[in-house]
């Protein structure tokens, strides 16, 4: 019954999202087909300049980085029009849900604690899809309202005051299904014996009311009820689990600021795992799988609490309290990242680390992505660019191919392909293309050249932590970039972000790094 094998945003459909990160054999090619060690030291990736100047002296880059106030930005998002209201920001969810899997029947309720915008709040609107409403309330009282469109709009019987904090109460009930888009349905998947949230970019309104886009980040508490047959996975740290007769209510708490597209669900019958000891002051990471695929699983997914230790090495400390994996018994196209949960198809575990890169990828979403978040959907290569370069170091570390190799066969992938994308403005229809993926890398490698690994790792280790729960621009990130660059890097960024032709490879690399690499062959 799941239809994400075809048309999710993430389907290795041509046209489809994140411009897949199914296989390009091409661009990935086989992970261990050089020695290991080989790419830091290798004197053919360090001869050759990255189309950009730069002399390294550990001065800061001329000129402040802009400080840029994202999350009350004017104006709904340029792609998606529909979806999210700029006059007014949540800061808290609590969400209460009781599903029935066999038909399907969700039933919710949620309080939302809000703050009104700079002007007075006669009107405002929730995203949420066709269900039957059975109650609303503005600060206790009803208000008037209609739901049209996959729009709950609500008038309070009295204007909420500028920068005044208001609750909402929404009670919905009904059967969830996808939310129609280009790239085919989002959001609620009904599986075979459970379902699952697969929401980005707009699918979020298919299972609660939200203010639907990117930059307005919430805490949420969720309460899950379900028969006891099923385990309930969502991402943030599970508070309780309470069982009464034949049903148990599930109780989780993501404190950290979440973009309505990245809280996450998953309901099945799951066996959890706990991958690897996170110590004291570690990680806590689990797994979430079918008993069936156990076997596979703890291969393929054995060295995350390695890529977890370089992440925090090369990006700074994992900015939530704790990362899970859903395994589903049934195929899914791509991986999907929630904040603090990603969720992977049976597909996804063979046993032989198949596909050990989207492992990266997804995990490194957590910094990339969720924890650093865009403003709006123009913006997504700051998302899917820093993945894809992750995959790149984790190769580079682990013992794959460097990242010089992976940056050069991306090259010669994109040569062969149309030059009439933007980065800095994909498009609504391109904003998921492969060539996003693999230039938004490039670009992260082009910087790397110029800046050197010191400056370079110390760029991204302030970029995550300065923006720590917020949400960016790409001039947010030119900006900082040229904080430790020499002299800015405005040619750089004008042909790979802003341009359209495909400049020359970036071809050298700093020499070997002082710290040790991963060790490749541990667990």
């Amino acid at each position: 019954m799941a239809s994400l094998n075809a048309g999710h945003p993430e389907s290795p459909a041509e046209g489809s999202r994140r411009g897949r990160e199914g296989e390009r054999a091409e661009a990935r090619g086989a992970e261990h087909d050089r020695p290991p060690g080989a790419g830091f030291g290798d004197p053919e990736a360090r001869n050759i300049s990255c189309g950009a100047p730069a002399h390294r002296s550990g001065n800061a880059a001329q000129g402040a980085e802009t400080a840029v106030a994202v999350q009350q930005a004017a104006g709904s998002d340029p792609y998606f029009p529909e979806h999210g209201d700029a006059r007014y920001r949540v800061h808290r969810y609590e969400l209460a849900l009781d599903y029935r899997p066999g038909p399907n029947r969700l039933a919710g309720s949620a309080r939302i604690n809000a703050i009104a915008g700079r002007s007075p709040l006669a009107e405002f609107f929730l995203n949420l899809s066709d269900f039957k409403i059975g109650r609303v309330r503005v600060d206790g009282r009803q208000p008037h309202y209609t739901h049209r469109g996959g729009r709950l709009r609500i008038r309070p019987a009295k204007p909420v005051r500028p920068g005044a904090a208001f609750t909402v109460e929404v009670h919905w009930s009904g059967n969830p299904k996808p939310v129609g888009s280009p790239w085919g349905g989002l959001g609620w998947e009904e599986l075979e014996d459970g379902a699952l949230v697969a929401s980005q970019p707009i699918g979020a309104p298919s299972w609660y009311p939200c203010n639907d886009r990117p930059a307005d980040k919430a805490s949420y508490q969720i309460s899950v009820t379900t028969p006891s047959a099923y385990a309930v996975v969502a991402g943030g740290r599970l508070l309780t689990r309470t069982t009464r007769a034949s049903t148990t209510t599930w109780v989780y708490e993501q404190a950290a600021p979440t973009s309505s597209y990245l809280v996450g669900l998953a309901i099945g019958k799951y066996q959890t795992v706990l991958l690897g000891d996170p110590g004291p002051g570690g990680v806590p990471q689990h797994g979430h799988i079918p008993a069936h695929l156990l076997p596979e699983f703890s291969r393929d997914f054995a060295r995350q609490p390695q890529m977890m230790d370089l992440f925090q090495e090369l990006f700074g400390p994992y900015p939530f309290d704790e990362y899970a994996v859903v395994v589903t018994d049934e195929e899914l196209d791509v991986p999907v990242e929630a904040q603090g949960l990603s969720l992977f198809g049976a597909n996804h575990v063979d046993g032989a680390r198949g596909s050990e890169r989207l492992v990266a990828h997804e995990l490194a979403h957590q910094w990339f992505g969720n924890s650093v978040s865009i403003a709006d959907w123009r913006h997504i290569w700051l998302n899917e660019g820093f993945a894809k370069y992750a995959e790149w170091l984790w190769s580079e570390r682990s013992g794959g191919r460097g990242a010089q190799q992976l940056a050069a066969a991306a090259h010669r992938l994109l040569s062969s392909l149309p030059q009439d994308l933007r980065l800095s403005d994909p498009g609504r229809k391109s904003m998921f293309d492969d060539r996003l993926y693999e230039r938004g890398g490039l670009v992260l490698h082009a910087v790397r050249c110029v800046l050197g690994d010191e400056a370079f790792f110390r760029m991204l280790r302030g970029w995550a932590g300065l923006h720590r729960g917020g949400a960016v621009t790409t001039t947010t990130f030119t900006a900082h970039v040229n904080r430790y660059a020499d002299e800015p890097l405005d040619a750089l960024f004008e042909a790979w972000i802003h341009g359209t032709r495909l400049p020359p490879l970036p071809t050298r690399l700093p020499a070997r790094p002082t710290h040790p690499p991963t060790n490749a062959e541990s667990a």
